[in-house]
């Protein structure tokens, strides 16, 4: 019988994050390779499931292995997703958990600040744009507010490592990695537990290469 969930991967993509979630839950899934040099990801059957043409995308054939057509696409969509569909994995607050607050806030805030601000000092702008034009920070500010949080917890939610740990903490290990910039102390300790995670490490062994 098929493996729940199927995962459409690449090495050195979003789909890395996806991976880490799946290992995380311990989730029984399978992965479709995709050679982004080749165009894999560009072709008419994965346009079918990603009419965007990106990876990642997750393909949920349900508890049962008998639903159709369910697909998952956007990586920060993925991770929201695998936390609500396996809440045995414990990777997000209960619905009616005061929690939820923070959670849903963090999980937006990689995709929808911090993302674009990388953008903007990795690729910058040829002007200032208007103030009330744009929704995030400076790359700089956008990560202060990280680095508040850290300050007081070893993880976004205090004590709970949660999937907001992988979308706003993958893409702060991603960047300093690449090197584009210095992290903060605090941010620099996260970073290596972050690393530390068994299931991290799983995912960065499994996803390298096909067997």
């Amino acid at each position: 019988m098929a493996a729940r969930f199927l995962l459409h991967h690449a090495p050195k993509t979003r789909s890395l994050g996806s991976l880490w979630l799946l290992e995380e839950a311990g989730a029984d899934y399978d992965l479709h390779w995709h050679d982004t040099a080749a165009g894999t990801h560009r072709r008419p059957d994965y346009l079918a499931v990603n009419p965007a043409g990106k990876l990642p995308a997750l393909v949920d054939r349900g508890p049962a292995g008998d639903w159709a057509g369910v697909v998952v696409t956007e990586a920060a969509a993925i991770a929201a997703y695998l936390a609500d569909a396996l809440p045995e994995a414990a990777l997000a607050p209960p619905v009616g958990d005061p929690a939820r607050a923070a959670y849903a806030t963090w999980m937006a805030y990689g995709p929808g600040v911090l993302e674009p601000a990388l953008a903007d000092r990795a690729w910058p702008r040829a002007g200032e744009p208007p103030a009330t034009a744009i929704g995030w920070p400076s790359f700089e500010k956008a990560a202060q507010r990280v680095e508040a949080a850290l300050e007081r917890s070893p993880w976004l939610l205090g004590e709970r490592f949660s999937a907001a740990d992988v979308t706003v903490g993958g893409l702060l290990a991603w960047i300093t990695q690449w090197g584009i910039w210095s992290p903060t102390p605090n941010v620099t300790r996260y970073v290596a537990a972050l690393d530390a995670r068994p299931a991290r490490q799983a995912a960065y062994r499994k996803g390298a290469a096909p067997a």
